[in-house]
């Protein structure tokens, strides 16, 4: 018996110090997470840390001084372009390392080696879509060039030094939840994100639905209920504007190529909410006679927050913004002279060619008459129980062959076409960071137009502003020249005509500066009217929230700051202006039961705003979305052939103008059904589906508790992301809040002498979810306010609140 007790003695101390001291599923290694010394203990933020101190830095070449602010804001005074972009680096990993590290490897596909073999298709999925490939391909436009070498070579090695001196204690809290540790940062993580910012950007694709509805009901249906261009417009560059220059020769289409077949496939449509706005005034229509500049990015939301606020200054340098952690320099932001900001131009830079393979080897695809040979790629992908999958890719002149044959149970493979070649402008060779380089110092008009030169994807709507009352915006990045409609369905890969057959000049890009209206604005609608003499693409966001914007600023006068902030948030809608007034004439109110009679009252009372308490606002929405079902969906979901509805445009239009529409009748039904009929089924449905989801008519249908606003951590850890958020705002209306997509960054800046910024994103400086500046601006992003910015002008600066200093030397 005593030798029994003494084996167990043994064996369980044994056995729990391998249970404590091991990772299982989801479960962190307990014994290191929760040692005092070591674990999540010690992520608890010192609020009364010293309020300055020294460090001394070997890979700084001067002395630099960074002054944190009462938000956690650095900002970094240096004397040389290296030491500037090295503390950049340096203290955002200060605040963001697990961020940055955690969404490089998402990019490049090595989330496997953190979480396991749940992430493997997700790895699959990066790779196969090219992203190391197209980053590596920046990488070498980056390194060509000397300014932006030295950018991402100092910023590489901030952060490295960083990691170097963190000791295992103070790793972020994530690193121990999920048990890993940081690895060496390399200047193609760079790339990575600004690759990754192209794939979010790009929206998805819908070539291949418009493939299969030409094919099921012909070019004359797709012309009717597709369009080219919508039927409600208001385009980023003013109707009438001349195109002062002689453009290229665009390419014949190729003969009828309907025969192209996709197949039994279900891709992700483009989606609306990924979008932005932004608009700047002219001097004459603002009160102190300068431009004032608004941007608000709209993106999904995190925590950490997708930005991260920064003021660089060095000898040519002095701009105030928001960088992407991981890359250096000012993505958004404003300097002395000049101030700018980014939309999606939504531009048709991602195709899908069909491919000819002469057998199963895949080495060898049919091109131009002949066979030409594939590259065959075989990526070896780690797993964290030390397994290596390998995965083999092939390429054609194109670019990848993203799936031959497609995975089971993993929703992104739906969006890619098997046995098609995926040609894409994030595989281009570019230089982004010369772009945001030369924004950063710019001084006049002249200066943004050369800035802009450098940029190749993702496509931005750059608008822009100066003290010396220039406004302007540019659609602009690097488009491929193409026939009208190319891309618009799946193309054949054999073809060359089907090929990009070169490029649109950057001159050439949509342009306007200081027109007569007085303000340039962009919210991703088409970027020009029909006579702008290029193809960018057939389909951009619905206009609404571009009309809206550009019927606030067409009778602005003596504008401040204050007021264009108040438009950031309006949630006035558009489309219930244009289409409300013709459904309740449509509404049978003696055949509702109470709740909907109670809610047909609201509605008809509803001032048209998606306010957070208004009731009105959820019916409308659910009534409007049914109602789009209720005309569409007998005709475009048909089993094996995935189609999409027409755009809400053309619903309008139909709604409108042809209420007795062969589409309005429902082909399952014996009846022949009107818009009436529809229209009504529809509000029924509306109030009904609240009702059960929500209980009785009343506060819980309230907008905000509907669109139930929330700001989720990054890698969805329970318990990390925000509260709901009691805001107001919807995808139509200017304030585009969705679940978790929206305003990622408002900016406001006043230009002039000295300029002043206003600005907030929904999170805080800290990726520590210990740490109070971890979340602390969302309540005040939630209410629509701003703070103001302290654009210093000197480490001791009295205008700015400082809380703490950062002294790097030498030595």
């Amino acid at each position: 018996m005593s030798k029994i007790k003494a084996l167990i003695c043994i064996i369980v101390p044994v056995f729990l110090a391998y249970l404590l001291n091991t990772k299982f599923g989801d479960v962190p290694p307990l014994l290191k997470f929760l040692d005092p010394f070591r674990g999540f203990w010690q992520n608890a933020e010192n609020l009364h840390a010293n309020r300055a101190r020294k460090v001394i830095l070997k890979g700084v070449k001067q002395p630099v001084e960074v002054v944190f602010d009462d938000r956690m804001i650095p900002h970094i005074f240096a004397r040389n372009d290296y030491d500037v972009y090295f503390a950049q680096g340096y203290v955002t990993a200060m605040h963001r390392l697990l961020q940055m590290d955690f969404q490089t490897r998402y990019a490049a596909g090595r989330l496997s080696e953190v979480v396991g073999r749940k992430a493997i298709e997700l790895d699959k999925y990066q790779r196969r879509m090219g992203m190391v490939y197209g980053a590596k391909k920046s990488l070498e436009g980056m390194m060509a060039d000397p300014k932006s070498r030295e950018m991402i070579l100092a910023y590489t090695a901030g952060i490295n030094t960083y990691i170097h001196a963190l000791p295992k204690e103070k790793l972020p809290l994530e690193y121990k939840l999920l048990d890993f540790t940081p690895e060496e940062w390399t200047p193609v993580k760079c790339a990575l994100l600004l690759k990754q910012m192209s794939a979010i950007l790009a929206m998805g694709s819908d070539e291949f639905y418009m493939t299969n509805i030409r094919q099921h009901y012909g070019s004359d249906i797709v012309n009717d209920l597709f369009p080219d261009y919508p039927f409600r417009e208001d385009p980023i560059i003013p109707v009438g504007t001349k195109w002062n220059f002689e453009p290229l020769k665009v390419p014949h289409p190729p003969a009828s190529a309907e025969e192209i077949v996709t197949g039994d496939l279900r891709t992700k449509e483009k989606e609306e909410g990924i979008g932005s706005n932004n608009w700047a005034l002219s001097g004459s229509k603002t009160a102190s006679g300068y431009p004032i500049l608004a941007n608000d990015p709209h993106l999904d939301l995190s925590l950490p927050s997708i930005w991260y606020q920064v003021q660089l200054h060095a000898p040519g340098l002095n701009a105030y913004g928001v960088s992407l952690p991981g890359a250096p320099g000012i993505i958004i932001g404003f300097n002395q002279r000049i101030a700018w900001g980014v939309t999606n131009v939504a531009a048709d830079v991602l195709d899908f060619y069909q491919v000819k393979f002469r057998d199963g080897t895949h080495s060898a695809y049919w091109y131009n008459n002949s066979w030409k040979p594939t590259i065959r790629v075989i990526d070896s992908i780690r797993i964290r129980d030390g397994a290596t999958v390998y995965d083999t890719v092939f390429y054609t002149h194109h670019g990848p062959v993203v799936y031959l044959q497609k995975p089971e149970k993993f929703s992104k493979a739906d969006n890619i076409p098997a046995g098609n070649a995926l040609r894409w402008i994030a595989h281009e060779r570019s230089n982004e960071l010369k772009t945001f380089y030369l924004l950063n110092r710019a001084r006049n008009y002249n200066d943004y137009r050369q800035a802009l030169t450098y940029f190749t994807a993702p496509a931005q709507n750059f608008i822009f502003a100066s003290a010396d009352n220039d406004i302007a915006i540019t659609a602009n990045g690097k488009f491929p020249l193409k026939w009208k409609d190319q891309g618009k369905f799946i193309m054949d890969g054999s073809d060359p005509r089907n090929d990009w057959q070169g490029w649109i000049p950057a001159a050439q890009n949509p342009t306007v500066k200081n027109p007569p209206r007085g303000f340039v604005s962009s919210a991703n609608q088409s970027a020009t009217d029909t006579t702008y003499p290029y193809y960018i693409n057939w389909e951009f966001s619905p206009y609404e929230r571009a009309k809206r914007i550009n019927d606030r600023l067409n009778v602005m006068e003596h504008a401040t700051a204050d007021s264009i902030r108040l438009m950031q948030t309006d949630n006035y809608s558009i489309h219930a202006q244009n289409i409300l007034p013709m459904l309740l004439k449509l509404v049978e109110s003696e055949k509702l039961n109470a709740t909907q009679k109670e809610g047909l009252a609201l509605v008809g009372r509803w001032n048209k705003c998606y306010e957070a308490g208004a009731v009105a606002a959820s019916i409308f929405d659910f009534w409007t979305k049914r109602l789009q079902y209720n005309i569409w969906d007998d005709d475009f979901n048909i089993k094996g052939i995935p189609m999409k509805y027409p755009s809400r445009d053309r619903t309008v239009q139909l709604i409108l103008n042809e209420p007795h529409s062969k589409w309005i009748d429902n082909i399952h039904t014996p009846v022949q059904e009107t818009l009436a009929d529809l229209v009504n089924e529809s509000f029924r449905f509306a109030c009904d589906s609240l009702e059960r989801k929500y209980g009785p008519i009343g506060n819980d249908w309230a907008w905000a508790n509907v669109k139930h606003t929330n700001v989720p951590h990054m890698a969805k850890i329970p318990g990390f992301g925000s509260k709901v958020l009691l805001t107001g705002g919807g995808k139509m209306t200017i304030n585009a809040l969705s679940e978790t997509n929206g305003p990622s960054w408002r900016m406001v800046v006043e230009l002039g002498k000295n300029p002043k910024g206003h600005g907030v994103f929904p999170g805080g400086q800290s990726g520590n979810p210990g740490s109070k500046f971890y979340n602390n601006m969302i309540d005040t992003w939630a209410k629509g306010e701003l703070y103001d910015l302290y654009f210093m002008q000197a480490p001791d600066d009295p205008s700015a609140k400082v809380i703490s200093r950062l002294k790097i030397s030498k030595k």
